[in-house]
């Protein structure tokens, strides 16, 4: 398929933190987002807030700004609810939502929801046919808005390509994109997530990038996508304590000044990107918010 009608901007931001405040508080933080010209707000599904219906809080309080689930998990919902909680918001806040959806993980699948877990590109190929023939009978748009797949692998990446309008690769190197953009073709949208620590000082912005970093290492897909990109397992888990190395660790997280952070960006897009997802790690919600102010003068205009 070909690229979606959504118009993200060059740069959103990626964040954790709208669950661990109160909804107001996340409508705040996203009209700010809006108000500093980043073009989209994605955010994750877990354990916490319902990404649908936080995308129609976090939408009736702003006026521009996009917002995409990134992502949601196909095996919290049948395809029929998600096809239609996509048209309703659809038909509420015209392209305005960016629907991802992934296969997550087997830990949180498996151990959280029990569920099945056994063939999850099976999976989600069928799941994305049984969305298209959903029924919609209430008045709105019938046609599905557009969908992105969080993709790592050659086989994700294809099928985003061929079903959807596209992907969005979570926990990777410009070097991914590339690949990514090899796999997929020159139409289909490509929207990388990219981890940044604003610090200057090597010790404490890796000690805070490894923290993170480790965290997803523990997920058999993002620790093979590195293999698969060339690192070693001795990068996954030789390095400080049992840990990812710095090479790992730099690859993964843009630590540095606002330039080397924009720098790092701009790589995505010379590999392929459309849009680029920031993701700001900091000590407290307040210097995640205080990250998007420094850093948008030199990643939005």
């Amino acid at each position: 398929m070909s690229m979606g009608d959504i118009n993200l901007g060059r740069v959103g931001i990626w964040t954790w933190i709208l669950d661990s405040v109160p909804s107001s508080r996340a409508v705040e933080f996203t009209a700010e987002a809006e108000e500093l010209g980043y073009g989209a707000m994605w955010y994750p599904e877990s354990a916490g807030r319902d990404p649908f219906v936080n995308a129609a809080v976090l939408l009736g309080g702003t006026s521009s700004i996009k917002v995409a689930t990134g992502i949601a998990n196909i095996y919290a919902r049948d395809p029929m609810t998600t096809a239609n909680v996509q048209r309703t918001l659809q038909e509420a806040f015209p392209g305005r939502f960016l629907l991802g959806l992934g296969v997550s993980h087997a830990h949180l699948v498996q151990d959280l929801r029990k569920h099945d877990y056994s063939r999850p590109f099976s999976y989600m190929r069928e799941y994305l046919a049984r969305m298209g023939e959903a029924p919609f009978l209430a008045h709105g748009p019938q046609d599905l808005g557009e969908i992105v797949l969080a993709a790592l692998g050659p086989r994700m990446l294809q099928l985003s390509a061929e079903a959807t309008a596209g992907a969005h690769p979570y926990f990777v190197p410009p070097e991914h994109t590339a690949v990514a953009r090899g796999i997929m073709g020159p139409d289909a949208a490509l929207y990388p997530e990219q981890m940044a620590v604003l610090d200057t000082d090597a010790a404490s912005a890796r000690s805070l990038a490894r923290e993170s970093t480790a965290r997803y290492l523990r997920a058999p897909n993002y620790a093979n996508n590195l293999l698969r990109l060339g690192f070693e397992q001795s990068d996954i888990d030789g390095g400080p304590g049992g840990g990812p190395s710095d090479r790992l660790v730099d690859a993964i997280v843009v630590w540095g000044t606002p330039e080397r952070i924009a720098a790092r960006v701009r790589e995505h897009f010379d590999a392929g990107a459309d849009h680029v997802c920031l993701q700001v790690l900091a000590d407290s919600t307040d210097a995640t918010m205080e990250g998007w102010r420094i850093l948008a003068p030199h990643l939005l205009h």
